[in-house]
């Protein structure tokens, strides 16, 4: 007969990978049922966007037939609880468990639309995710997400009311572009547009959240020392395009949030417009702006690559029409949206771990 024991003896000889410790002693395993030669048992992963989570599963089975019974019948399950390393005292934002900052060191890298792709990508895998459009003086994810003309409404709760983020493609979203006259420059000194985003933080009903990722405006200035000082990050993505020109403004925004008074762990690095295909020749790769510049800034600066982004018109369609390019699954850009979402979310996971302080529910 196979027993308990036996099962949970095998299984902590597989390694997560990315923690480095078995599952068992990351108590990643529960509802172990054995029937005769069939044993069935669910590993909870850290993420449900984990990119390992076959590897994980082919793992368990073998260990289970090499070290139980070669004739088992092995079923893996898979579920998910996100980790998180915030403390339970905080209270701004207090359902959400990572807080995510996408940002650029200059313009015209394609942020706002890695961010909006990412966020949509999280939320297909089961993730409970939102998105704050933080770039108070040209936001645009309304447009992205096709929602330039909602309206926001409020919900009242111990006499103080809060915005109801709008709902698109799975993501709860808020922007400075849902309270401004669109035709209408913003022309905020760096205290207002402080407020501004904070309002956004502590004056909107968010709710439980697994992931909220924030669209930062480019460069460094008075948003993002307010955002490092109003709100605990889990971690920075850092996206830019090939060229030196946007490489050097981009290590100036790596320093930003390695400075000592700031501390902001960067998740990694994503290279935006890395090749340009043409349709006609699927199988050729141009590389206009140059070749692997943030692949290997990275690898300099001993920062996670999170993966390159093809230079295609369904990108930028995709955003100016309200439909991002991952909901697309014949783009040529869809499997690199999924491949870098799960990066994300891994490294995440194991920031948190790294932390030592995994709260979870």
């Amino acid at each position: 007969m196979i027993t308990r024991e036996q099962v949970l003896e095998a299984l902590s000889h597989v390694e997560e990978p990315d923690l480095k410790k078995d599952l068992v002693t990351l108590n990643m395993i529960d509802e172990i049922q054995i029937e005769g030669k069939k044993v069935s048992f669910t590993v909870i992963l850290t993420t449900p966007a984990c990119p390992l989570k076959e590897l994980i599963a082919n793992a368990c089975r073998n260990a289970i037939i090499h070290m139980v019974d070669k004739e088992a019948e092995v079923t893996v399950n898979m579920t998910a609880k996100v980790t998180s390393h915030r403390n339970a005292a905080d209270h701004l934002l207090k359902g959400v468990k990572n807080i995510i900052a996408v940002a650029s060191g200059k313009g015209g890298v394609g942020k706002s639309t890695v961010a909006a792709n990412l966020a949509i990508a999280m939320a297909q895998t089961g993730a409970k995710v939102g998105l704050i459009d933080a770039d108070i003086y040209g936001p645009s994810q309304p447009i992205m997400f096709g929602v330039e003309n909602e309206k926001l409404y409020v919900n009242e709760r111990d006499g103080k009311q809060y915005m109801i983020p709008v709902e698109k493609h799975g993501v709860k979203l808020l922007s400075i572009g849902f309270l401004t006259d669109p035709a209408q420059a913003i022309v905020w000194r760096g205290p207002m547009a402080s407020k501004a985003l904070q309002q956004l933080f502590s004056d909107a009903d968010w709710g439980e959240l697994d992931y909220m990722f924030i669209d930062l405006p480019p460069g460094t200035g008075d948003v993002h020392l307010t955002l490092v000082g109003s709100v605990p990050l889990t971690g920075a993505v850092i996206v830019s395009t090939p060229q030196q020109v946007a490489l050097a403004d981009t290590l100036k925004g790596i320093g930003m949030f390695r400075m000592e008074q700031i501390n902001v762990p960067i998740i990694g690095m994503i290279e935006n417009m890395a090749y340009f295909t043409p349709g006609e020749l699927p199988n050729n790769k141009y590389y206009l702006f140059g070749k692997g510049g943030c692949r290997s800034l990275a690898k300099e600066l001993s920062i996670p690559f999170l993966g390159e982004l093809p230079l295609v018109q369904s990108i930028c369609e995709g955003g100016d029409n309200g439909r991002p390019d991952i909901l697309d699954e014949s783009s040529p850009a869809y499997a690199s949206l999924l491949s870098i979402a799960g990066n994300v979310a891994q490294q995440v996971a194991i920031i948190n771990a790294t932390k030592q302080v995994a709260v979870s529910n």
